[in-house]
Order: structure tokens, then sequence, then C-alpha cells
């Protein structure tokens, strides 16, 4: 059986998890990427980082935007949420506060729901500050629906 999933229900998965899928417009050419994420309750948006690229010289272009989130199961037993937005760079200390709430925000995640030792947890956050200038920028959540599909 299949149903549309409930607003608290849509804003659960993407609490809960930390990866998804980024879809994006380059010239007229639609492109997907897998994106680590956090949801910022607050704020209501979904906040990443990225060094210099395609992706984001694409969404600098053209802020329109698609995220996608799928927990599954089995083919019979699957969730998914899409969210419709628009990129936003942040910059200063915008930026420093939001890649700050990121890393917290994965490490609550990882370890809430995974068990991750906080060895895994050091080495992700060390990840972060070892990039050299990320552009951390987030995704103004305009529209989300989700599907579940459950034998």
């Amino acid at each position: 059986m299949r149903r549309n999933l409930e607003p608290a229900e849509n804003l659960q998965i993407l609490s809960s998890n930390y990866m998804g899928n980024l879809a994006y417009i380059s010239g007229t050419s639609p492109f997907i990427v897998p994106m680590t994420y956090y949801y910022d309750r607050e704020s209501h948006t979904i906040t990443s980082y990225s060094s210099e690229g395609h992706k984001i010289a694409a969404m600098r272009k053209n802020n329109a935007v698609a995220f996608i989130v799928n927990q599954i199961e089995t083919v019979a037993d699957w969730q998914t949420v899409q969210v419709l937005g628009t990129f936003e760079e942040l910059k200063g200390i915008d930026a420093k506060h939001m890649l700050h709430e990121f890393s917290e925000g994965i490490k609550n995640i990882l370890s809430r729901t995974k068990g991750m030792d906080s060895e895994y947890i050091s080495e992700f956050s060390a990840k972060i500050e070892s990039d050299c200038s990320p552009i951390v920028f987030r995704i103004n959540i305009n529209e989300i629906t989700g599907k579940k599909r459950e034998s």
C-alpha cells in the first residue's frame, strides 16, 4: 500500500538522516549528486557545503533545486521525501555558524542512530575543518512532499 506522508513524517525523515540527493540544472541539463546534509528545524532549511566546482557554479546561475531523501528497507517497504527549494550561498559569520551547526547536527545523528564512536565522529569533523574554504550553502525550502510504501 502506498500513501502520502503527513507533514510531520516528512520532517522526521529529513531530521533523522544525513545523506540525500541534490538535483540542479546546469545549462539545459539536469544533474543529480549525492550530498551530506543537515536539516535545521529552527530555520526550516537544509544546510550543506562543497568546494568550488560544477554544482556550485550551476546553482549560482539557477538557484532552483530539488532534494530527495530515501529510506529503503525493501522494494515493498520504503519512504521518500522530496524538497523543492532555492540555493542560497552563505558567507562570513553566517557560513561559519551554519557549518558548525551542520557538523554538530551530523555528529548527533550519527551518534544517536548509528551508534558511531567518537573517533569516527572526530574524523568527520576534521574533514570539514580541513577543507580549504568550503562553500557553505542552504536550501530554502518552498515545498515538501513524501510517499511511503509498506507491505
